[in-house]
């Protein structure tokens, strides 16, 4: 197996594990590939067997979205058990994600502080309210979301998710997590030969997985960053400066940033849409043609929509919104995305949605080839939303 597989990239700003801490974690990763591995085949087989053949006899038809399965597939007990390990294997995650950075918060804190000779920037905005969205809520429960400080110049929200991510997507995503970035790479690689932007722009980059991907494939480019969210932003910078990359983090909120019109030749964002309201998403994308310039490109990447997916494929993938603290994921997999385009003032002609496979072939081998809940990143490809401008 290849060693990326096997463990997460380091750089200065991830916490480095005690013998037991390290131990936690990888049960908690080993957890997680035994449910999916194991246990969540047997749902379709339940689904097959019993539930089907109850939703047909019940209703006089076989079911066609994934509101006719729900009824009838969580009361089924061995999607419940699959259901419970699944979201305890979450908590379990989390809680292994934090323990380390729970022990060296202090040294995170000294260590992100870039002084002097820095190639990016962070520039912080301490009046900027974050959105009731995301604040309500601890997203995909991580404790206290993304926003949450308990000490001066707090990362820890950053340092968690690092390395929270890295095992909940089993290490699919890459030595660094940044399949997605990737895979918006070679699709752009593939479908815009030649296209070369000078200026980029992240949306919702969080601890800068996918930013650092663009710094590198177009090292000459100046690439920006935004997130509403201070311990993630300081997090992103202090790493995307232990490895060496220019990139200028800003705490800014998608829906209107400070940024001239027509300013940027690329706009991505990587699983941003599902975590905003309907409102939210309306504004993201006219603002993202408000700062493209004629000509560039907007991608953002998603897990698949549900319409034309079975009904059971669709029924599993929505897990997440009732079981996994997102509470948008639903709706953001409903919308017409075709009108939201045109209504943002892009032609409808130039919107596009395209499945594209993941730039990590390795890991693609051992993959499901189909997303489905707790199997994050295990489909092998990403739903790729965008237009031109």
């Amino acid at each position: 197996m290849d060693m990326n597989e096997l463990e997460q990239g380091r750089h200065d700003m991830l916490p480095k594990p005690t013998h037991d801490e390290l131990a936690r974690q990888q049960f908690a990763r080993s957890f997680k590939e035994h449910i999916v591995a194991k246990i969540h085949p047997g749902v379709r087989v339940a689904y097959e067997k019993r539930v089907e053949p109850e939703i047909t006899k019940t209703t006089g038809k076989a079911p066609v979205l994934r509101t006719d399965v729900e009824p009838f597939m969580t009361k089924d007990p061995h999607y419940q058990m699959w259901s419970a390990l699944l979201r305890t294997s979450q908590e379990i995650m989390w809680s292994a994600a934090q323990k380390p950075v729970e022990r060296d918060l202090e040294g995170l804190v000294r260590r992100s502080k870039v002084n002097g000779g820095a190639k990016g920037s962070l520039t912080l905005d301490p009046s900027l309210a974050v959105p009731r969205y995301l604040s309500a809520v601890d997203i995909h429960c991580q404790p206290g979301g993304y926003h949450t400080e308990v000490v001066s110049d707090d990362v820890a929200p950053g340092a968690v998710y690092d390395r929270a991510v890295f095992i909940y997507a089993m290490g699919q995503m890459g030595p660094d997590n940044s399949d997605i970035g990737r895979s918006i790479i070679e699709w752009l690689k593939e479908r815009r030969p030649g296209f070369e932007p000078a200026r980029i722009l992240d949306m919702g980059c969080s601890v800068g997985h996918s930013t650092v991907a663009y710094a590198e494939q177009w090292p000459q480019a100046e690439v920006q960053a935004i997130d509403v969210a201070s311990p993630m932003l300081r997090y992103a910078h202090a790493r995307a400066e232990s490895m060496g990359k220019e990139i200028h983090y800003s705490q800014q909120n998608a829906e209107g940033t400070n940024f001239e019109d027509n300013s940027f030749d690329l706009i991505v964002s990587s699983i941003l849409l599902h975590e905003t309201s309907q409102k939210s998403i309306k504004n993201i994308i006219a603002e993202c043609h408000r700062l493209l310039k004629p000509g560039g490109i907007m991608v953002h990447a998603e897990t698949p929509p549900y319409a034309g997916m079975e009904a059971f494929d669709a029924f599993m993938l929505d897990w997440d919104t009732v079981n996994n603290n997102e509470p948008f994921w639903r709706r953001s997999h409903e919308i017409d995305l075709k009108q939201l385009a045109a209504d943002s003032g892009f032609d409808p002609d130039k919107e596009f949605e395209e499945m594209a496979s993941s730039a990590f072939q390795v890991a693609k081998a051992k993959r499901s080839n189909k997303f489905q809940g707790g199997d994050f990143g295990g489909g092998g490809f990403w739903f790729l939303y965008g237009a031109e401008k």
